[in-house]
């Protein structure tokens, strides 16, 4: 079963991620402005919009609705783009802003592609494969809980591999035989040395 609702936004990477973003400049703004949250978040969506973003190379308003968006002072004061065209002239471009709205977006796509397959090489080139056999001896990462403050170690145990799972999924067992909760991914072990 899969959550792909509004009240499941953790199950969608893109929306958690927007989420995330606006969340920060919300907080920024609400905190040097003591203003209240709702006054900032009109400001913080427009900013979010109409700012070029790293995977599409592009600004999501852009990607919407096939034009550069305009500031508020362009539209209260006279500008070049707004008195630069007569109304059949502004009619005309946005036509062809229309017609060119999908390879906008095409380019768009290939550049997420682009970036998404780059942080997965990057990714990739770091990670360390770690195969163990039943037997080894292991630290686990520690659990949140375990950890009381920043001096607190990071790797716990040691305990021994009871059983291999699955692809880097393993059983753990403490030294004197009782059995670890849960099975554990190879990304959160380390070879234990004596």
């Amino acid at each position: 079963m899969t959550f792909t609702s509004v009240e499941h936004p953790q199950s969608n990477g893109q929306a958690e991620s927007a989420n995330n973003v606006i969340l920060s400049e919300l907080k920024k703004r609400v905190q040097n402005s003591g203003t209240s949250w709702v006054e900032e978040l009109p400001r913080v969506l427009w900013s979010y919009h109409t700012t070029v973003h790293l995977p599409t190379q592009d600004t999501p308003f852009n990607l919407v609705y096939g034009m550069d968006a305009m500031i508020p002072i362009e539209i209260a004061e006279p500008s070049v783009r707004i008195t630069g065209f007569s109304e059949e002239e502004f009619e005309q471009g946005r036509r062809v802003d229309l017609d060119l709205i999908a390879e906008t977006r095409e380019r768009a796509r290939i550049n997420q592609v682009a970036t998404q397959r780059r942080a997965t090489f990057k990714y990739n080139t770091k990670v360390i494969p770690r195969d163990f056999v039943v037997g080894d001896l292991v630290l686990k990462r520690a659990q949140l809980t375990q950890m009381r403050n920043k001096l607190s170690p990071k790797w716990v145990g040691p305990y021994k591999v009871d059983d291999v799972v699955g692809k880097e999924a393993y059983r753990l067992k403490t030294l004197d035989g009782g059995n670890i909760p849960r099975t554990w991914n190879a990304a959160n072990l380390h070879f234990y040395y004596s």
